[in-house]
């Protein structure tokens, strides 16, 4: 059985191609890059970055035009979509301005750092009659995709508990002083819980109650820009996740680097990339890595591996497994369901059943499925700007419960649409 976004792939030549004009050429943009390449529903033909690297390789790579200024890119007529990849502060004002210049927007996740501002964005889309898409969270990943049809299908009964775990190095990796400032959207409830919590909204439908949520801030010390003031965002969660009708999910994450929970998926990398892990594999080195740096240029050194960068690798091509985030448990009325990056087994009351999924043609290639078809054949996009800000919600909910010890009620969030796929 396919895949979702597999069938596709084939027929996309006969397909209106939509062109793309990019906002920030920075590590988003590196991971997105091979999907935007390989898909044939879109096409590259702008971007903008303040990196003069970045935009030179742009122009060689793909004969397009580059721009100093996102204002300036979203007034190109030949760009439909701008893909906004620039930092979570300043998605809702380059999003405004798309949306003025009546460009559909892909946003990378998470949609923003305040409601007010999804709001903003959200408003300012509908006035333009634009689509706002966010993306790419792992919610989009088609074992996700898969387990949520086997529970839509009725067989396994009502979701009861999800379980949810990672644990990476995400904390140790070279950084920009912003991405280590929680004012500014730093730390891992942005960056990280944005993908958590999109996963177990879908599966258990969307519509969360509560949250109550302890979080960790454990080395403020180490070698950081001096601006900001060491690792002092937060790096690690746990939380529990109320549901309508009973369900719940607990979470937890951990991007402090010593543990690395790929373990768990037969060590495949979040990228669906083999790699070695447990016994005579290298240690987790992050920590290390970063000391051997030091304060001086971390965010160079982060540029440096970034597209247009002298240390910069472009990607091989597809690989070989599907993306994932950690461990993901679905406790149903009738059977339990756990998706991982090459299978979807089905643990029910009598027998277990293992469900190989085809290998990803395209990475990412449901987000790409998904703006094609609300942009090409009007239809909603179910990661669209109202299920984006309830993302966020939760996001915000799990800092506000763990700074006042408090469980957090939720008051704007949304069921997933059932029709959002072509």
């Amino acid at each position: 059985m396919p895949g979702p976004g597999q069938e596709a792939v084939p027929q996309q030549q006969a397909q209106r191609v939509l062109r793309l004009g990019v906002a920030g050429l920075g590590r988003a943009f590196t991971l997105m890059l091979p999907t935007l390449v390989a898909d044939a529903r879109v096409k590259l033909v702008a971007a903008t970055d303040p990196r003069a690297e970045a935009c030179a390789q742009f122009r060689r790579d793909f004969n397009a035009a580059t721009y100093d200024s996102i204002e300036a890119l979203c007034a190109d007529p030949s760009v439909d979509v701008v893909y906004l990849a620039t930092p979570h502060q300043l998605h809702a004002e380059h999003v405004r301005i798309a949306a003025a210049h009546g460009k559909h927007v892909l946003v990378e996740k998470p949609m923003a750092i305040s409601l007010d501002q999804c709001q903003a964005m959200i408003d300012a889309t509908r006035a333009a009659k634009v689509h706002l898409i966010i993306g790419h969270s792992h919610s989009f990943d088609a074992p996700i995709l898969r387990a949520r049809a086997l529970i839509e299908s009725g067989g396994v009964g009502a979701v009861r508990m999800i379980t949810a775990q990672y644990f990476t190095d995400f904390m140790y990796r070279p950084r920009r002083p912003e991405e280590l400032d929680t004012a500014k959207g730093g730390g891992v409830l942005f960056s990280q819980a944005a993908h958590q919590v999109d996963i177990v909204r879908l599966l258990a439908g969307g519509m969360a109650t509560s949250v109550r949520a302890h979080t960790g801030a454990w080395d403020a010390t180490r070698a950081a820009p001096a601006s900001a003031g060491g690792r002092a965002a937060e790096g690690a969660y746990g939380a529990l996740i109320g549901f309508a009708g009973g369900a719940f999910a607990s979470l937890t994450y951990g991007g402090y680097g010593r543990y690395d929970s790929d373990e768990w998926c037969d060590g495949i990398s979040e990228m669906g990339l083999l790699k070695p892990v447990g016994d005579g594999a290298p240690y987790q080195s992050g920590r290390m890595r970063l000391d051997r740096l030091g304060e001086a240029d971390e965010a160079g050194a982060k540029a440096a591996r970034n597209y247009g960068g002298k240390h910069y690798v472009p990607a091989a091509g597809a690989a070989p497994h599907h993306q994932h985030f950690g461990q993901i448990l679905i406790s149903c009325e009738h059977a339990d369901i756990k998706p991982g990056p090459r299978t979807v087994t089905v643990y029910g009351d009598d027998a277990r059943t293992v469900e190989t999924l085809p290998a990803p043609l395209i990475p990412r290639v449901e987000v790409i499925d998904e703006l094609h078809a609300a942009v090409v054949r009007g239809i909603a996009p179910l990661h669209d700007g109202a299920w984006s800000m309830a993302t966020l919600e939760v996001c915000l909910a799990m800092l506000e419960s763990a700074r006042s010890g408090c469980e957090v009620m939720l008051r704007h969030q949304v069921a997933p649409r059932r029709e959002a796929r072509p």
